[in-house]
């Protein structure tokens, strides 16, 4: 759990460097997968530190899903938005109404009530199929990604919100799939192919989204997309549980931390608009909608 929590202050760190390198980008095709978009946004030093952060984050997560049940891992990287509530306020001179103080504190305590209630991972590996639907669900992703940056307003970013969410999702799926390191055995699991394209079209379609799409419908979407699904994956096929006689303190913790979240959404990304181009690019090409 420690490790959970620790990969959810480095992702709400990263995600407030990494939304200002990407409204400081141009804007490109047009299309919710865009390369060149990425490509650009690399040229931004905060977008490369970002990244750097993301990397930590996923080591961490994947030691706390190898550990303990996927709802705890998810429910936790759902709470990284209060970290990047906190982080966004003094670097960017955000203000914290008392309500998303509130949210802040809310996000802590169901976490608190999730530690205290997760029990041990499941052991099962689930249906084989399960592995080949998790490669369904990615090309459907990147499937939706592409025709979600067609799409109006708050549809757009909705879709690619969820997007992002479900496929960040799939990766920590993938991850639990995974029980055997030697080449030809990673060469053989379909889980591998799966974790590695969901986790590039994911961070495709989060880019996206932070730059086109209203910040709190994405966002919203990402975390609905990446909490719910797994959790019900790692309940019902991997065979996660909680420690006996707390399964309803759990689903409490669970509900609330994700609640919280949701009532965060806005620093998905950060918003302050005289920030947004730190290095000259102009801003207002890519204002938010909210």
């Amino acid at each position: 759990m420690i490790c959970a929590l620790s990969s959810a202050v480095c992702i709400g760190t990263a995600s407030v460097l990494q939304a200002v390198a990407a409204r400081a980008a141009q804007l490109g095709t047009g299309s919710g997968v865009d390369v060149t978009l990425v490509l650009r946004a690399l040229r931004q030093w905060r977008y490369v530190a970002g990244l750097a952060l993301f990397g930590l984050s996923f080591a961490l997560q994947v030691v706390a899903l190898l550990t303990i049940p996927i709802y705890a891992v998810e429910a936790a990287q759902a709470g990284s938005l209060a970290v990047t509530a906190v982080v966004a306020a003094p670097v960017l001179k955000v203000r914290l109404r008392g309500l998303e103080w509130a949210a802040v504190a809310v996000v802590c305590a169901g976490l608190a009530l999730l530690g205290l209630s997760v029990g041990a991972q499941g052991g099962s590996d689930g249906p084989p199929a399960l592995r080949y639907a998790l490669l369904g669900v990615t090309f459907a992703v990147l499937l939706a990604g592409a025709v979600a940056g067609r799409l109006p307003g708050r549809a757009r970013a909705l879709v690619l919100g969820f997007g992002a969410g479900t496929g960040f999702g799939v990766v920590s799926v993938s991850v639990r799939l995974i029980d055997d390191v030697a080449p030809s055995a990673l060469v053989a699991n379909p889980a591998v192919y799966s974790l590695l394209l969901a986790g590039g079209t994911a961070f495709l379609l989060l880019t996206s989204a932070f730059q086109r799409g209203s910040v709190t419908t994405a966002t919203a979407g990402m975390v609905v997309g990446e909490t719910v699904g797994p959790a019900v994956v790692g309940v019902v096929w991997l065979g996660d549980r909680t420690r006996e006689g707390l399964a309803v303190w759990a689903a409490v913790g669970f509900a609330v931390a994700v609640a919280g979240a949701l009532a965060l959404a806005r620093f998905g990304e950060a918003t302050a608009t005289a920030e947004a181009a730190p290095d000259g690019a102009a801003a207002s090409s890519a204002k938010p909608e909210d």
